[in-house]
């Protein structure tokens, strides 16, 4: 994508709030010295797909959405994007420390609110979020199993997935009750986010 900021700019992403990403970018790039939290060949193209790829999220939050939990937050994607975005009381889950300290640098420096938990996600009580978000984490059978503890009554997850959702999904029906909806990625033209409503496990199949 030739430039993403544009299309940031296109999912109604204001100017104050891109500059505020640039100061996240920037952390990461002299922080991925340091640490590993990104893979080292996608940091050429950091902003398509890393921060658009996690703020193609943003649209699709609903507006009553009171808080936010981001399933293995790693660098900060898209948990971390989403609440320089503007998303309410976003919940950072996640295991490793040293991403942690640098959530806490990269939240403190672009003046965002959101609660880091240390800790591994079935270590984590239940959070009765209205959004569960989580990307390049897990089968999706296993991300239902984290995510489901952690949503609140009429809560719904978004997943960002690859070119195996399809199988995914028709795995997860063996075990899963969901109504999906995939949208298409608008940074990998094989991948798709997954809209997932009205989880309960219990099989699909009759």
């Amino acid at each position: 994508m030739s430039d993403p900021r544009k299309a940031l700019a296109g999912l109604g992403v204001s100017r104050e709030t891109i500059g505020r990403l640039e100061i996240y970018a920037g952390l990461l790039t002299r922080w991925q010295a340091r640490i590993n939290l990104v893979g080292p060949d996608t940091l050429p193209d950091l902003w398509t797909r890393h921060i658009l790829d996690s703020a193609q999220l943003w649209p699709l939050l609903p507006p009553e959405a009171r808080r936010l939990a981001d399933l293995g937050s790693g660098a900060g994607f898209p948990g971390l994007v989403l609440a320089i975005l503007g998303a309410p009381d976003v919940h950072l889950v996640e295991s490793d420390a040293r991403k942690c300290a640098f959530l806490r640098e990269a939240a403190r420096l672009t003046g965002t609110t959101v609660t880091i938990l240390n800790r591994r996600i079935e270590q984590v009580e239940p959070l009765g979020a209205d959004i569960v978000t989580a990307r390049a984490l897990a089968p999706l059978s296993r991300l239902l199993d984290w995510a489901a503890p952690h949503l609140g009554p009429g809560g719904q997850c978004l997943f960002l997935k690859g070119r195996g959702a399809e199988d995914e999904l028709t795995a997860t029906a063996k075990e899963w009750k969901i109504g999906h909806r995939r949208i298409r990625s608008l940074t990998d033209p094989e991948g798709v986010v997954l809209q997932l409503r009205e989880v309960c496990r219990g099989s699909a199949q009759h």
